[in-house]
Order: structure tokens, then C-alpha cells, then sequence
């Protein structure tokens, strides 16, 4: 249960051979993004577990679910790109639906990241299902 957004980056990965490119791609989303006003990087949209900075800024509107985010670091701005294609877009009761393991294991990423890095893409997913479910 896919979004099409992220259909196309499953096809980007599939085309590009070596995980080194497909780390420059997960950095050029990551950079495509519009950053986080400094408005909303605030206590309240931080996501805690990450070993970078990491703000997440939910949006729910006519029973779709969207969000925006950012981090210092380019490599989970383009990780929060990647969940943005995978939840972006949905309506708000399919949010708890998605398996993100398995859809993330799809591009490698389990296999890629480190420690530090899964988790923090752990806490990104399971901010992302709270706010979901709390809707």
C-alpha cells in the first residue's frame, strides 16, 4: 500500500545500480525540499530519538494526511523526503495501515543505514502513525 510518490522512488532506486548513487539521490530529494519555516521548528514538532535534529509539522485537512520537515542533516532531510512520497497523501485512517519496514526495506535502506540513523527513521514513522491515530 504504496503512495505513487513513493512508487517513483522505489522505480528511481531500481534503476540506479550502486547504493552510493542511491545515497546522492536520498541527498538531492532531500535538498528539492521547500525547509521548514524556523516558525515551526519548536519543541512541539521535534522529533525526539533522532541523533540529528528533526522536526516533523503534521497536517491534516479534509481527512488527508500531510507533512512537512527538516533536519540538519541532508541525509534525513532526504530521509524525511522518502517518508513524505510514503504518507504524504493519504487519507488519515490508512496512515496506521502502511508498513514502513517493509516498504522502506524495499529501497535497501534497512540494509544501508546505520544504528543511529534506523532509529531515527523509527521515531520519524512511529511520530508520523501517532499523530495519524490521534486525529
Amino acid at each position: 500500500m504504496a503512495q505513487e510518490a513513493f512508487e517513483d522512488i522505489v522505480e528511481t532506486f531500481e534503476f540506479l545500480d550502486d547504493w552510493e548513487d542511491r545515497y546522492r539521490h536520498v541527498i538531492d530529494m532531500g535538498k528539492a525540499m521547500e525547509p521548514l519555516d524556523d516558525a515551526l521548528k519548536v519543541p512541539a514538532t521535534k522529533v525526539d530519538g533522532c541523533a540529528s535534529q528533526v522536526w516533523l509539522h503534521p497536517r491534516i485537512a479534509d481527512g488527508i494526511f500531510t507533512f512537512d520537515g527538516d533536519s540538519d542533516a541532508m541525509i534525513v532531510r532526504g530521509l524525511i523526503a522518502v517518508l513524505r512520497g510514503l504518507y504524504s497523501g493519504l487519507p488519515v485512517a490508512d496512515v496506521e495501515k502502511v508498513d514502513a519496514a517493509h516498504e522502506l526495506g524495499r529501497l535497501g535502506l534497512d540494509e544501508h543505514l546505520s544504528a543511529q540513523r534506523s532509529n531515527g527513521v523509527r521515531a520519524m514513522v512511529e511520530r508520523i502513525r501517532n499523530v495519524a491515530a490521534s486525529a
